[in-house]
C-alpha cells in the first residue's frame, strides 16, 4: 500500500532543497533578495509594469515594492518611464537585462543539476508529473504571475505548453 504522507513528505524535503539551492546561488550572486532578483525577472518578460503590480507579482506591498524599485534604481538595474496618466512604469535597463539573464543561468544550473540525476525517460516523466502539479497549484491560486514569478518561460515553452499558462487559458475559457 502506498503512503501519501511519506510522498508528501519527501516531496516537502525535495521542494525544499530545490528552492534553497536555486534562490541562494541566484540572489547571493547578484547580491540582492529574492522579491529583487524575482522583480528583474518579472521584468525581462513583462517590462513596463506599474509599481504596484511589480509588487504583486513578487509579493510585496505597494510601500515595499516602491522602496524595492528605488533600490534597484539606485544600482541602475531599472528606470521609471511616465505612463497614461498619473502612471509610472518600471523598464529594465541594459544592465537589469543583463543580470536577470545572470540570475535566470544561476538559478537553472542547480536544478538541471538536480534533474541530471534522472535518466531521460524519468525526466520526461517527471517533467509530466510537476505540469500536473503546476496545474493544481495554479488552480488553486489562480495566479499565474506569481507562481512563475521566477521561471525562465523560454525554457519552459521550448517543445510544450507551458502547464501554468495552459491552466490560466482553461480557467478564462471554463469560466
Amino acid at each position: 500500500m502506498h503512503d501519501a504522507a511519506r510522498t508528501a513528505n519527501l516531496l516537502g524535503a525535495v521542494a525544499l532543497a530545490v528552492t534553497d539551492r536555486a534562490l541562494t546561488g541566484a540572489t547571493r550572486g547578484a547580491g540582492m533578495s529574492s522579491s529583487a532578483a524575482a522583480a528583474l525577472i518579472v521584468l525581462k518578460t513583462a517590462p513596463g509594469l506599474g509599481v504596484t503590480e511589480l509588487g504583486r507579482r513578487v509579493g510585496l506591498t505597494q510601500s515595499a515594492a516602491a522602496r524595492m524599485v528605488d533600490s534597484l534604481e539606485a544600482d541602475r538595474l531599472v528606470e521609471r518611464r511616465p505612463g497614461a496618466g498619473r502612471v509610472v512604469t518600471v523598464t529594465l535597463t541594459a544592465g537589469g537585462r543583463r543580470v536577470a539573464r545572470q540570475l535566470l543561468d544561476a538559478r537553472g544550473a542547480p536544478l538541471a543539476g538536480v534533474v541530471a540525476a534522472l535518466d531521460e525517460d524519468e525526466q520526461a516523466a517527471l517533467a509530466q508529473l510537476l505540469g500536473k502539479l503546476l496545474t493544481r497549484l495554479y488552480q488553486e491560486s489562480g495566479d499565474a504571475d506569481r507562481l512563475c514569478r521566477l521561471c525562465d518561460r523560454a525554457s519552459c515553452v521550448k517543445g510544450a505548453v507551458c502547464p501554468v499558462g495552459q491552466a490560466e487559458r482553461d480557467a478564462r475559457e471554463g469560466g
